[in-house]
């Protein structure tokens, strides 16, 4: 790239990443131009391609840090679950609360940009997309199965399952604000008690946090009794 130094071309594509991310969750793949994206960085539109060959590949670079960002979380959460039903709803629970909460994952299920992306991906690229949407689970059931924690089956497909109940969040509209909190939960223990063996009752996350705003000393006195 003749006239970036390593340094300048370092600035550039991380500005086209920081920018594109904001745009994106604000506005969508379609909305979003090429020009939208050069005018706030600061370069020509025929600069971008010198970057990326499309707003769609810069799109996909940017989950990909999402992605990786994302299994950080994951891998700190599991590593203190104490078995595969705490795991699992913990797991739940984060994964709802992304769909939730970041208005980039928002975009891509609920405004459709996943179908535009996908036009993108090469049969290896969407393979090795699906395998990531697996892995962030995949490692702990393979080890809660090989533990005698979880029920027997394809990890791949119990992995799965797990996914799609996640997706619960996706219909809060249908359900309203008054009884979503409880669909959610209830999937959630259904969900990770169904696999687990030897489960246990789990407190609802309104429970945990009612529980934890008391003071130490009612606490210990309930525990008493």
């Amino acid at each position: 790239m003749a006239g970036f130094s390593d340094e300048k071309r370092a600035y550039i594509r991380s500005e086209l990443l920081d920018t594109g991310r904001k745009l994106f969750a604000r506005y969508g793949l379609k909305k979003t131009t090429i020009s939208d994206l050069t005018d706030l960085v600061g370069i020509a539109n025929g600069t971008f391609y010198q970057f990326f060959d499309s707003k769609e590949r810069l799109y996909l670079e940017i989950l990909t840090r999402e992605q990786a960002a994302f299994a950080d979380r994951v891998d700190d959460l599991l590593a203190d679950a104490s078995g595969p039903q705490e795991g699992i709803t913990a797991y739940l629970r984060l994964t709802i609360e992304e769909i939730e909460t970041n208005p980039l994952i928002q975009q891509l299920v609920v405004e459709d940009d996943w179908e535009r992306l996908v036009q993108e991906f090469s049969d290896d690229e969407l393979a090795e997309q699906r395998e990531q949407e697996l892995g962030y689970l995949l490692p702990y059931v393979r080890t809660w199965q090989a533990d005698g924690q979880l029920i027997n089956g394809d990890p791949r497909a119990i992995t799965g399952a797990v996914n799609a109940a996640a997706f619960v969040a996706l219909y809060r509209e249908e359900f309203g604000d008054d009884l979503y909190p409880a669909v959610r939960d209830t999937l959630v223990e259904s969900v990770a008690s169904g696999l687990t063996i030897d489960s246990k009752p789990i407190p609802d996350a309104s429970e945990t946090r009612a529980d934890e705003e008391q003071p130490q000393s009612t606490r210990d006195e309930r525990s008493t009794r």
